[in-house]
């Protein structure tokens, strides 16, 4: 192998490595890249002002545009119908992917949420589109992530904001009611998947 290959294979290794510990490589984004923010009412805002949502907060702090692709009431076999196309129309450089909740509130089958995620996933990773995935917890007492998040992030190396949703639903400051967040509430969630990113370097 001549010098410049070698060379060549090693800086392509660097980038590899330095990329992140997902497994994804994750660009830095540049000024104009587009992130979509896709889920359900808790990316859609509901208890504030648009303007308030996660998407539009983490919008400021990333200086970056974040389309909010957020529904009210979306289950997971709905949202993994809907990206596809969402992801053609927009062509993000980021999917910031937090689902599920209205499968966990209703009660529906785990093993098929986890499916619909992965779906969600791979409809991305087809498209060279990188994933982060916000966890959504479990209804109960202990309020704690539901366990299929981080068993699907192990599994396809991706990077997971985890033990926020939780924590902030659990304090009434944050909440706009049991299942929602209030302004205060999606100002700090926006900063765990800002926290994330400058983690990954993508920002």
């Amino acid at each position: 192998m001549s010098k410049c290959l070698k060379l060549l294979s090693g800086l392509t290794f660097l980038l590899l490595l330095i990329g992140s510990d997902s497994g994804q490589i994750f660009h830095k984004l540049r000024p104009n890249s587009v992130v979509l923010a896709f889920g359900d009412s808790l990316t859609a805002g509901k208890g504030v002002p648009q303007n308030r949502s996660y998407p539009a907060q983490l919008e400021d702090l990333i200086a970056r545009k974040v389309v909010n692709a957020g529904v009210s009431g979306e289950t997971s076999a709905e949202g993994a119908s809907r990206l596809p196309s969402l992801l053609d129309q927009h062509e993000p450089d980021l999917l910031l992917l937090c689902h599920g909740g209205n499968d966990l509130l209703q009660k529906l089958d785990k093993q098929q949420l986890q499916e619909n995620l992965q779906r969600m996933f791979e409809a991305a990773n087809q498209r060279g589109i990188p994933v982060v995935m916000i966890a959504v917890p479990q209804p109960s007492l202990l309020v704690k992530d539901a366990a299929l998040y981080q068993q699907l992030a192990e599994k396809n190396n991706i990077p997971l904001v985890e033990d926020i949703l939780g924590t902030l639903l659990k304090d009434p400051q944050y909440r706009s009611d049991q299942f929602h967040l209030n302004a205060a509430g999606y100002a700090r969630l926006s900063k765990a998947v800002a926290d994330k990113l400058h983690e990954l370097r993508a920002i």
